[in-house]
């Protein structure tokens, strides 16, 4: 697993100057700059006499001559009228996907492909995964040049989410999985410095293996080094999303799974029923599924739950009930979660299923209703951020190919009167912020492991423009005691936490504002509070500028010491770290800490600054 060399490619923007500025200039003064409006002015300055300049073609010509040009727009202004999906930056962070490379994965599901060449459950027609096999499925060279394509298309890469996918993360060699996240921050820490330019795919894939002892540890020492290096870059990971398997995750995984820096953790329930899970060969039982999500709940995950609908073995009615439970029952409610109906493909074991009748995919009907009835059952606190999978219809030989569903049964519900409301059809987006509507809102609900508040800042209609979510802990022995399942079916243990939550320790899991993201050497939430108070009149108007995350934890601060809480803890991601120690935050070894009784938050605040001299040496 070496770390390869790579080459630039990039276009030069002085060798279209005349064309390239001119067509600049041109949408910069266009007073209804729809797509139409700017396809025409592309047509009048045709890129080589023939073809036409890209969005990336014009923001770096944008970029290059604005200086000696003054344009009349700014950047900014200039970026946002030429992007071409607004929407991969308007959730509050720039979202970066990479895929591990193949290896054995520990289940056998019926319905997952498993196509030579590729991480298992992927397929190679999938634009994902076509430019993980691009990029040799080199973790530097995939999130290097996606960061280089966001900024070059005009988003704002300051904050980055990288997800991971691919394989189950766990199932990886140990030394792969810490230099895979280690590579990821040194793509991050050094794309800004070299000029956004992409580069070229390296000559061999970096095939996961196993490693002595020693070189792990190695390859620790250099992922913390990569980290610290991270808290300070241009391009900061204020999220790391890995992906396991319910029966992976044990006390000693959490922590591993920490120590990476992740903050929000992906699991494949597929169902709730284990008789279903049985017959679809998954692998794992629901007592593992329950334990699982209590034991990252408690260490402070984000919990990201996949489901899957039309399994064999169940029926739309069974799948609306299954549904439910997700919700109605404490030990699951997840704070995000992907819907993946069934769909059939070529070479999988559910293949012999379907040619015998043992299994059919729903109706278009069924379908729509079963999606429906997710839609309108999930609650306000959860992200409900998938409902199909992106697979290329030619790959389906039975199943759902609609790639706009959830549009579809979004637009069939409001003929109805009804709509639904999970955080994603809440999200204000790139809407404008009035402040003097804004109002505080706070839903409580219970889980295993304790009380979950679901802190928010809404405008008008419920519209979402921040929210925190704050964990109230039980003690570890209560909250092992309140979910019956555990221990029965095969599954053997209890919901614990990392020893530097023990004790009364309040948990903040997630802070996330929303509407375009804000650059870090501005006022963004990431990088600091702002001083006005919303209601403010002098307020900007985008949610992510006016402070509105230091509220909410002001907030959370307050309800965990008047629940009778010592501390408050976070888990922050490696590019959130400075900002939380501003707010006076301590290091601990795999969170931050915020003491809630006075005397001790003075000393807390003496040793931080005293441990930040040390860090300076």
């Amino acid at each position: 697993m070496a770390d390869s060399a790579h080459s630039w490619k990039a276009i030069d923007p002085f060798d279209h100057e005349r064309l390239l500025a001119a067509a600049v200039e041109r949408i910069c003064a266009l007073p209804s700059p729809d797509r139409k409006a700017i396809a025409a002015v592309l047509r009048e300055f045709p890129k080589n006499g023939r073809g036409f300049f890209s969005s990336a073609d014009l923001m770096a010509g944008y970029r290059a001559f604005a200086r000696e040009r003054r344009f009349a727009l700014s950047e900014e202004e200039f970026a946002a009228r030429i992007r071409r999906k607004p929407v991969r930056t308007l959730s509050g962070v720039a979202p970066v996907t990479v895929l591990t490379a193949p290896h054995p994965c520990p289940g056998s599901c019926i319905f997952c492909p498993a196509e030579l060449g590729m991480p298992k459950s992927y397929i190679a027609s999938e634009p994902g995964a076509q430019r993980a096999e691009q990029s040799r499925f080199d973790p530097f060279v995939q999130a290097w040049n996606r960061i280089a394509s966001l900024h070059n298309l005009g988003h704002n890469v300051d904050k980055i989410e990288l997800l991971v996918l691919g394989g189950t993360f766990s199932a990886y060699p140990l030394a792969y999985q810490v230099w895979f996240v280690r590579r990821l921050f040194q793509a991050l820490n050094q794309v800004a410095e070299a000029g956004f330019k992409e580069l070229e795919a390296p000559e061999a894939i970096a095939m996961p293996e196993a490693r002595p002892e020693a070189v792990v540890e190695r390859e620790w020492a250099r992922l913390a080094k990569a980290q610290a290096l991270n808290e300070e870059a241009a391009c900061r990971a204020v999220g790391l999303v890995l992906e396991t398997r319910p029966d992976c995750v044990n006390p000693a995984e959490v922590v591993r799974l920490r120590r990476l820096g992740a903050t929000k953790v992906q699991i494949g329930v597929q169902s709730l029923d284990d008789r279903v899970l049985a017959l679809n060969r998954r692998g794992h039982t629901l007592a593992e599924t329950r334990l699982a999500v209590g034991r990252l709940r408690r260490a402070g995950f984000k919990i990201h739950l996949h489901w899957m609908p039309n399994l064999k073995g169940s029926t739309p009615a069974a799948d609306c009930a299954d549904f439910d439970r997700l919700f109605s029952d404490p030990a699951f409610r997840p704070d995000e979660l992907k819907v993946y109906p069934c769909s059939l493909i070529a070479g999988t074991e559910l293949m012999r299923d379907y040619q015998a009748g043992r299994w059919n995919p729903y109706t278009q009907k069924e379908l729509l209703q079963v999606i429906g009835h997710a839609l309108l059952k999930t609650p306000e606190y959860c992200r409900l951020s998938r409902v199909i999978r992106d697979i290329p219809g030619q790959e389906i030989v039975a199943g759902s190919r609609i790639t706009n569903l959830r549009q579809l049964v979004t637009e069939d519900l409001a003929r109805h009167g009804l709509h639904g409301k999970d955080i994603r059809a809440r999200e204000i987006r790139g809407g404008r912020v009035e402040p003097e509507r804004m109002r505080r809102a706070c839903v409580r609900y219970s889980v295993a492991t304790g009380e979950e508040c679901f802190l928010q800042w809404v405008g008008p209609g419920n519209r979402l423009l921040a929210f925190l979510r704050l964990s109230l802990p039980k003690p570890i022995a209560t909250a092992a005691a309140a979910d019956p399942a555990i221990g029965k079916s095969g599954a053997v243990g209890v919901i614990s936490a990392p020893a530097e939550l023990a004790g009364r320790t309040a948990l903040i899991r997630e802070v996330h504002v929303y509407g375009a993201v804000a650059g870090l050497g501005g006022s963004s939430e990431a990088e600091g509070p702002l001083d006005p108070a919303p209601g403010d009149a002098a307020l900007p108007t985008h949610a992510q500028h006016i402070g509105l995350g230091r509220s909410l934890i002001d907030w959370a601060i307050g309800l965990a010491r008047a629940a009778g809480y010592e501390r408050l803890s976070v888990i922050s991601a490696v590019g959130t770290r400075a900002y939380y120690r501003r707010l006076g935050f301590g290091d601990g070894l795999l969170y931050q800490h915020l003491p809630l009784r006075e005397k001790e938050r003075a000393g807390g605040a003496r040793s931080e600054r005293e441990g930040a001299k040390v860090r300076r040496r």
